[in-house]
């Protein structure tokens, strides 16, 4: 029976002096010293210094002369300060040291396939297969930290607005969203299939319908989508409902929530509200529906300063009705060979675009360019008007507008990570307005732009008959920080015909619709409030709070961009039994039996 812990290895300070203490925690490093053996003993709380003195206890040292990285240790001591040279102000525990008294070995460890207690260039395959060790480490143990608070503030703050945590079904009806739903074979309905919720939308709604007017729930979402990078078939969300509110209340609950998860997590104080722009408003600027506006370089408008230019193929397209858009990286000009430029020209043409005019204007003013017949008058209005300074490059794209917005969205996005450090801060807005429906170039059809639930703009599909569906604006809205989509929602369809109308322009007939959605019509036949809500992704948020890029460092057990788990082998192949249980065969196998 070990001994246990009196204190945890983040807890002792020099008002302990003296004190006789129970450490229990891992091995994390050794330093024999001839004389003096010293162990950094840890636990997810800090380390703490133990030192081994054969002239105090021979026989603890010797035993001491046993231990190995990753041994987990019960030891038993006294604190001591340490001497004033030896202090180590990096840690929580670095004013004093543990003179050991016992020392009980309770695990030994093999050497480990990746390194604890520094950092090391370890595969990704590596670090999920052992994934136990992976999450030793001191940044990963603070990472799932802030994850815990972020979902504590979460639970703390909807509870004091009176929503209530209700939990939703895992094994629902397949009613596909836009991605794949994951499946899952009923055993005592052979034949039929429960799908993994990829949202728990519907029931969230039926929740309104149910007259529980505020709802939250930290919920678990699947999606069997082609992976990504950086995309989880599993994944969490601060999902939000409310009944009776109009998008203003969502906004300020969301405001308030980010706020206070921001101030406990990380002790960063955020002003509320947000800026807010019209997905037109972003596109037009950014070319990109989640924006990161700390690097600047918004598009401008430039055809009215190439209208009379010498290039004459800009005039002809120009007077075609296209447009000449760009935008500066300022302080760079310095930084652009004529070799980067051409890198950025074969980058846009891989993305649709006939080509990229540039222009450099360096300190000393000189000016380079790819299209010699750019007159030097219009440059110099440029410069004139502010638009182009000294050590700065434009960037430019001739073209129909959406598509030009497009390219330049990527181009600037690709110039941000090359070209500039990574910013500090944090950078909040909405985004507001987006079209309520898309087109599908891989489906050739319309789709919903979120998803098919959403209120569109009523003046708007009033008029659906009568114009391009993919006019219509919708009542939904993302919240985006530092580029990322952290949050998405919308005001809901409450109205049972406006719903059918939607699937309509979708495509669903009479029976689909009553087959996929048969029950939520029919609830809305009783009286339903309305609603809206929104879902904030939880594994996304956290990322940003600690200063992540992937949403891996924030997951306790991730998959990797295949789908798979290398440290439980799923998924797996399953035995016979459990497949003639479910009443399924496998394609190949039936194949070799006709074979």
């Amino acid at each position: 029976m070990f001994q246990q812990r009196t204190h945890t290895c983040g807890q002792l300070t020099k008002e302990d002096t003296g004190k006789k203490v129970v450490l229990n925690g891992w091995v994390d490093r050794i330093r024999n010293l001839g004389g003096l053996i010293f162990v950094l003993v840890r636990d997810r709380y800090g380390k703490t210094q133990v030192v081994f003195d054969p002239n105090d206890n021979k026989e603890v040292y010797e035993r001491s002369l046993e231990l190995k990285n990753e041994f987990v240790v019960s030891i038993t001591g006294v604190v001591r300060t340490r001497p004033e040279k030896d202090i180590n102000l990096g840690m929580k525990t670095g004013e004093i040291e543990v003179l050991a008294t016992q020392l009980e070995i309770i695990s030994e460890s093999e050497v480990p396939p990746i390194y604890i207690n520094k950092d090391e260039d370890v595969s990704e395959n590596l670090r999920l297969k052992y994934r136990y060790l992976d999450l030793r480490k001191e940044k990963m143990q603070k990472n799932l930290i802030i994850r815990h608070q972020v979902m504590k503030a979460t639970r703390d703050y909807l509870s004091s607005q009176n929503f209530l945590e209700i939990e939703t079904p895992y094994l629902t009806k397949s009613t596909p969203e836009g991605a794949r739903d994951f499946l899952v074979p009923s055993r005592l309905k052979p034949g039929t299939f429960y799908a993994l919720p990829q949202s728990p939308q519907l029931f969230k709604q039926l929740l309104m319908v149910a007259g529980f007017d505020r709802y939250f729930q930290i919920a678990r979402c699947f999606r069997d989508e082609d992976f990504r990078a950086d995309r989880q078939p599993e994944f969490t969300q601060i999902d939000i409902e409310a009944s009776f509110i109009k998008r203003e209340d969502i906004f300020n609950v969301t405001e308030q929530l980010i706020k206070d998860i921001f101030q406990k997590t990380i002790n960063e104080k955020i002003v509320v509200p947000f800026r807010r722009y019209t997905y037109d408003d972003v596109m037009n600027k950014y070319g990109s529906d989640k924006p990161d506006t700390r690097y600047g370089m918004e598009f401008i408008e430039l055809s009215n300063y190439f209208e009379e230019t010498e290039a004459k193929f800009i005039k002809e397209e120009l007077a075609n009705g296209s447009v000449l858009k760009g935008f500066i990286i300022p302080e760079k000009a310095e930084n652009f060979a004529r070799s980067k430029f051409d890198e950025l020209v074969e980058y846009v043409k891989s993305l649709g675009s006939s080509g990229m005019i540039w222009i450099s204007l360096t300190n000393s003013g000189d000016i380079r360019s790819n299209i010699k017949k750019i007159a030097e008058r219009e440059i110099r209005k440029l410069i004139e008007n502010d638009i182009i300074k000294k050590n700065s490059v434009m960037l430019m794209i001739l073209g129909e507008n959406s598509k030009v917005n497009q390219i330049l969205g990527q181009l600037r996005n690709k110039i941000i990570k090359q070209e500039f450090e990574k910013k500090s801060g944090f950078d909040f807005l909405w985004v507001i307005d987006f079209p309520m429906f898309s087109w599908s170039e891989e489906e050739q059809r319309i789709m919903a732009e979120h998803h098919p639930f959403t209120m569109p703009n009523l003046e708007d599909f009033k008029k659906f008959k009568d114009i391009d569906p993919l006019k219509i604006k919708s009542q939904s809205y993302d919240l985006v920080i530092n580029g990322y989509e952290i949050a998405s929602g919308s005001i809901r369809i409450h109205d049972r015909t406006i719903q059918k109308e939607v699937f309509e322009v979708l495509g669903l007939s009479e029976n689909e619709i009553e087959e996929k959605f048969g029950f939520l019509i029919e609830a809305f036949k009783y009286g339903a409030p309305p609603h809206g809500g929104i879902a904030v992704g939880m594994d996304r948020l956290v990322s940003v709070l600690v200063g992540e890029d992937s949403i891996k460092e924030v997951i306790a057990f991730p998959k990797t961009a295949s789908g798979s788990d290398p440290m439980t082998g799923a998924p797996s192949p399953v035995s016979k039994k459990q497949l003639d249980e479910l009443n399924l065969i496998l394609l190949n196998e039936l194949t070799n039996k006709e074979e």
